[in-house]
């Protein structure tokens, strides 16, 4: 190599991982303009932008905006569900979810404000629900009739997801150990009640 030229991004990066390394860097970039300030402003300039990558790339990885947004929806609600899995306790999960969404709002905005922005993750937010529910419904171990594990596990979803969203856009004055202590004991309380 001539001693005057630059070294590219993606020299030493085999061809066949640049596409997928291109892909998660323009998700990460989506991450941040969905879940910004003004996250229903988002185009694929602005996010090709952000990226530093062109609108060629882009493409190379989604059909088109709508495509891209549902996959950054996506990369978040499977970022979620994985932290929730591997937590232990209801107040491990609690806090694991807090750190992801609320000490990192831009993630949060992505998971809970989004779907109200984006015509589009109308449909995906619906689809990711039933996740999330039958998840709480694996941990409520102590509900042994399978119909009201269903129903509890459902409103303490809708209850958190409430919660999660009045307290990202600053309508809970709440410190972050009264949230959590709350939504702890909320999970605690509903999953005791019922035996």
């Amino acid at each position: 190599m001539p001693s005057g030229q630059r070294r590219g991004r993606w020299s030493g990066v085999p061809l066949r991982d640049r596409q997928t390394l291109r892909r998660d860097e323009l998700i990460t970039a989506g991450v941040e303009v969905l879940g910004g300030e003004g996250g229903g402003s988002l185009t694929v300039r602005g996010v090709c932008r952000a990226a530093g990558l062109t609108e060629r790339y882009f493409y190379e990885s989604f059909d088109d905006r709508d495509d891209f947004v549902r996959a950054v929806y996506d990369h978040v609600c499977s970022t979620a569900m994985t932290t929730l899995t591997s937590s232990t306790t209801p107040r491990d999960a609690v806090e694991r979810f807090v750190a992801l969404m609320v000490d990192d709002p831009i993630r949060g905005r992505v998971l809970l404000i989004a779907p109200e922005r984006e015509p589009v993750l109308t449909k995906s937010g619906a689809e990711w629900m039933p996740s999330f529910i039958e998840l709480l419904q694996h941990k409520l171990t102590r509900i042994t009739d399978p119909a009201v594990q269903a129903m509890v596990a459902t409103g303490l979803v809708g209850a958190l997801t409430a919660l999660f969203t009045a307290y990202l856009n600053g309508r809970l004055d709440a410190t972050r150990e009264q949230f959590i202590d709350y939504c702890v004991d909320m999970l605690l309380s509903r999953a005791s009640s019922h035996h």
